[in-house]
């Protein structure tokens, strides 16, 4: 397992850690921080688990921890690793470009999105530098549907310490497949794959999330990101990352502007291509209407008439092709 200051980890990767709007800090005393508890503090699906339904000890993560993030903003968090201002995303563009080919890391972000006035959110940063095995859970993963990914990401959630009322709503331990649970949103991209966890989707989620908060400065969560084994090739289940956060400050966040707002302050050439495309299609259809309208009244005064009815028309209608090409791209 790698330690969260192995002192092999590139610079890009040290200095993602010890920065944040929470600081890094030891495991058993992290208040206002962050720290990765080991696999062994979750329980997964053992190598029999389908025969006789025993778990053990999670073992070593499958990524390295890298960052974590206490977010707010004025709209819901969406889209970290898109963010052009993002620290997580300017220090990845930066090792991809300076790095060989075959080094490059690629980012696990898993973006919880906390119901709460501020629209806080907390975001998981994990990386790994080797290439995925084909054929393997991480990568059926990452080329799989929407649907598959709904159908096996996994969250464990242990509470460290808290007070009873939040214990006796989440229980010692809660596993939920997170897609079934609440609405997650996914980007790939070629280095990072983002999953947006939107808790408040879910009225339950949502209910035990709101309690939880009010007593977010005296409560320690360990959490564990897995992708489910279904069958007994995939076992035993293996944890991608883990991460504990402790005594969070809902005021210690930092405040991030809207993309939305970033494109408007860029400029036009900014904005995503799917604006562009409706914005095309609005434009087509106001020159169409322009130019028929110009037609119409040439017509009128030069088109002859037959009992009152323009004979350009009298056996046929104007029609709009549609392009068949997809207006917009599709979310990956």
């Amino acid at each position: 397992m790698a330690g969260l200051e192995c002192e092999s980890d590139p610079e890009w990767v040290r200095k993602l850690k010890s920065e944040g709007a929470v600081r890094l800090l030891d495991l058993d005393n992290c208040p206002n921080g962050w720290a990765s508890p080991p696999g062994d503090c979750f329980r997964v699906r053992g190598p029999d688990y389908l025969t006789t339904k025993t778990k053990i000890p999670g073992g070593d993560w499958l990524l390295k921890p890298l960052a974590f993030d206490w977010l707010k903003g004025s709209t819901k968090v969406n889209q970290v690793l898109k963010h052009p201002n993002g620290r997580v995303r300017q220090a990845l563009e930066k090792a991809c470009k300076d790095c060989e080919s075959d080094k490059k890391p690629f980012v696990w972000a898993f973006n919880l999105q906390v119901p709460s006035k501020d629209n806080h959110t907390a975001v998981a940063y994990f990386v790994t530098f080797d290439t995925i095995p084909e054929g393997s859970l991480m990568d059926q993963f990452l080329k799989g549907d929407d649907a598959f990914r709904n159908s096996r990401l996994k969250l464990i959630a242990n509470i460290v310490k808290g007070p009873w009322i939040v214990r006796t709503a989440v229980g010692e331990q809660a596993i939920c497949i997170l897609g079934r649970a609440v609405s997650c949103k996914y980007s790939l991209e070629e280095n990072f794959i983002e999953v947006d966890v939107d808790i408040g989707a879910s009225m339950v989620a949502n209910a035990i999330v709101h309690l939880a908060f009010g007593y977010i400065t005296s409560l320690t969560v360990d959490l564990a990101f897995l992708i489910e084994s279904q069958t007994e090739a995939e076992l035993p289940e293996r944890i991608l990352g883990a991460v504990r956060f402790s005594e969070l400050d809902p005021a210690s966040a930092h405040t991030v502007v809207p993309l939305s707002q970033v494109y408007l302050e860029n400029g036009e050439s900014s904005l995503p291509a799917r604006f562009w495309n409706w914005k095309s299609i609005g434009q087509g259809f106001s020159h169409l209407l322009h130019t028929n309208a110009a037609d119409e009244t040439a017509s009128a005064s030069a088109s002859p008439r037959v009992n009152g009815v323009d004979s350009t028309h009298v056996n046929g209608a104007d029609h709009i092709k549609e392009d068949d090409g997809e207006m917009m791209p599709r979310d990956s």
